[in-house]
Order: structure tokens, then C-alpha cells, then sequence
């Protein structure tokens, strides 16, 4: 078994979304591991953009394209021809899947099913990991974490083409993907991430730091809604973690794997948007908007107990440290800081953070 740092130290990595949050921050680390990136997504989903903003562009080859064309996303899988490929193209805003449901259905289904069938297709590809959500689980809203074999479901259009893009892999997994075929598959879970460089619309830190960004206050619309927050690194690692070892053993994590935060770091959107006043200072302040909302969750999260004990992942940063990295994100951004640098300095400390290798500071250098 090669350690994980060694593993993806050269390895073609295809990854869908790579324009978005999560898949900007995914292809920061996979360049700090020396992976060779090949991203696959639309045009960068927010003005400004973290891609953008880091100039990820000139580091890795990006192709503008969209799950939904399978013609395309077949074509440049087959040129890329990756070792590893990881899913996280999707429409991920729960508001605007009540507005655009037909979309999110086609992007977050069919996209599943259309990256799956082009994987089929690779020969060099032997990992496939497909992001999906805590949300894909049937919430009954219990005080307890949903664990990988709950029933999948949704009440709305977001949650619900989750669950179904689950079934999909699932599908997928025993009819195409079984552990000696040369190919293996797995899911993975994720409760809400946050990080610096998000300027998603309706999501829940991007908002607060427009917000105090632009000196006004932060406007609530559920603050007694509970989520389990969590750093964005920390999935991120977990998914990697989780192609490594499917890698090496496919018939032992070839399954869905939720990566969730510690319970004491499940809190309400109401403390989240009161850290974030306390850290900011200045006159920073945040008040409810009382405007009657489309149906969300009042209380989700996971069970992360498999992901511990079987493949030795748990969260590194607590809650409080990870509001402060963030905040801290966008007060060096405001300074005037390359976002690539503070993304660089916040990997390295996460990185150290896991204790189990020696990281170089050096080996991340600056774009």
C-alpha cells in the first residue's frame, strides 16, 4: 500500500465540475498532491469565481462542457484517458431546483448516468468516485446521523434527484462496475461545506460575507435550521482518501461513504451567521428576513462512522476553526491577497493537520 500523498503524485485525474466551489478548491489539492487535472464543466458558475480568481486554468486542462452532452463528455473522457474520475458536476441549489426542476433532474440524473456510460468506455480508468449529498437520504428529520444504508428519497426537486442519482450508481455499480472487472465505483456524502471563494446565491456563507463584504446586514431566512457543517477540505480529502483505497481494495469500499462533520459541529444557520459577526467585528450584524420560504430540511445530518472505522477518515478542523479560516479567507481577499495564496497557505495548514506525512510548504508554489 503506497501512502496517499505518493499515490496521486502523477495520476490523470478527470473530474466534472471542476468550475464550481467544490471542484475549484478539488483541483487545488489534487495540484498540491501532483495529480494531472483534466476538468470537464460550464463556464464558471458565479462572478467573481474562485477559478478564475486562482487562474486554475493555467495549471490543469479545463474543457467547457456539460454532462448533458454525452457525445462530448465521452470524447474528452477517451482523450484524457484518466486513472481516476471523480463527478461533481450538478445543479446544487435546493431554491433553484424548485424554480428549474426539469434542469435539475436532467443535470443531476441524466449527468450521472452520462459520466457513468462514458466511464465504461475508458480503458485506462479503474476509479470512479460520484459526489452526490447529505440530502439524498429520505430526511424523517431525526436527532440522529442517516447512515450509508437509510432509504434514499428527498422533498424536493435537488434532494430527490439526489437520491435518484444514488440508485443510479447503485444501478451502475452491480450491472457494469462489480470488483474484478477492471473498473470499481463508489459515492460519496457530504453534509454543507464552507470555505473562502464561494459566491454561490442562496447559500448560507457567501451571502453573509456579500453581506458584511458590502457593510449591510446578513439576512437570515431560517436561522433555526440545523446543518453539520463542516470545511470544505475535509470531504474533499475524504473523497480522495476514498479513491485511494478503492484503488487498492475495490471490493472492499466499492459502496456509498458518508463524510459528515463531529456532532458537536452540527449547528443552526442562526449561530453560523452569529460567529460570523463576531469574527468579522467592525459592524458587522445579521437579523431574520421572516419571508415564507419554499420547504427546507430542519434538521439533516450524518453518521460518519463507517468512514472512521473502516477507512480512517474523521474531521481534522472543528467548526470554530474552520469559521475562522473562512472569515479570515475573505478579510485577506478584501486586503488585496491572491486568492491562490490564501487558498495555498489554508491547504498546507489542513494538510499538516493529518499528521500521518510530512508536507512541504515549498511544494506549493504560487501561480
Amino acid at each position: 500500500m503506497v501512502t496517499f500523498q505518493t499515490f496521486w503524485k502523477g495520476k490523470r485525474v478527470f473530474l466534472t465540475g471542476h468550475t464550481g466551489f467544490k471542484g475549484s478548491w478539488l483541483c487545488l489539492l489534487l495540484e498540491h498532491l501532483g495529480a494531472r487535472v483534466t476538468g470537464y464543466s460550464l463556464g464558471t458558475p458565479t462572478q467573481p469565481s474562485l477559478f478564475e480568481l486562482a487562474s486554475l486554468k493555467d495549471s490543469m486542462e479545463s474543457v467547457h462542457g456539460d454532462v448533458r452532452d454525452y457525445p462530448l463528455l465521452l470524447k474528452t473522457m477517451q482523450q484524457a484517458q484518466p486513472d481516476v474520475a471523480l463527478h461533481l458536476a450538478a445543479q446544487a441549489i435546493v431554491l433553484t431546483s424548485y424554480r428549474e426542476p426539469v434542469e435539475t433532474y436532467s443535470t443531476n440524473v441524466m449527468g450521472t448516468v452520462h459520466f457513468l456510460e462514458a466511464a465504461r468506455h475508458v480503458p485506462s480508468l479503474r476509479t470512479v468516485v460520484v459526489i452526490t449529498s447529505d440530502k439524498c437520504y429520505e430526511n424523517r428529520e431525526w436527532p440522529w446521523g442517516y447512515r450509508e444504508d437509510e432509504p434514499m428519497g428527498g422533498h424536493d426537486p435537488y434532494s430527490n434527484s439526489k437520491g435518484c442519482a444514488e440508485l443510479v450508481v447503485s444501478a451502475y455499480r452491480r450491472s457494469f462496475f462489480e470488483p474484478g472487472n477492471g473498473k470499481s465505483v463508489a459515492s460519496a456524502r457530504a453534509g454543507n461545506v464552507i470555505g473562502g471563494g464561494d459566491w454561490a446565491d442562496n447559500r448560507i456563507i457567501p451571502d453573509c460575507m456579500r453581506a458584511v463584504l458590502a457593510g449591510k446586514p446578513i439576512q437570515i431566512r431560517n436561522p433555526n435550521a440545523i446543518r453539520p457543517w463542516q470545511h470544505v477540505l475535509e470531504p474533499l480529502y475524504g473523497y480522495l482518501l476514498l479513491a485511494h483505497r478503492l484503488w487498492e481494495s475495490p471490493e472492499k469500499f466499492s459502496e456509498g461513504w458518508n463524510f459528515g462533520s463531529d456532532d458537536s459541529d452540527v449547528r443552526s444557520v442562526g449561530w453560523l451567521a452569529q460567529k460570523i459577526v463576531e469574527l468579522w467585528g467592525k459592524d458587522a450584524c445579521w437579523q431574520t428576513t421572516g419571508q415564507a420560504q419554499a420547504h427546507e430540511a430542519h434538521h439533516l445530518k450524518l453518521d460518519c462512522s463507517k468512514a472512521k472505522a473502516v477507512l480512517n477518515w474523521m474531521p481534522r478542523t472543528n467548526l470554530s476553526l474552520a469559521m475562522q479560516w473562512v472569515v479570515d479567507w475573505y478579510k485577506r481577499y478584501q486586503a488585496g491577497e491572491k486568492p491562490y495564496a490564501i487558498c495555498r497557505d489554508q491547504i498546507f495548514n489542513f494538510m499538516a493537520l493529518q499528521g500521518s506525512e510530512r508536507y512541504e510548504r515549498s511544494s506549493l508554489s504560487i501561480l
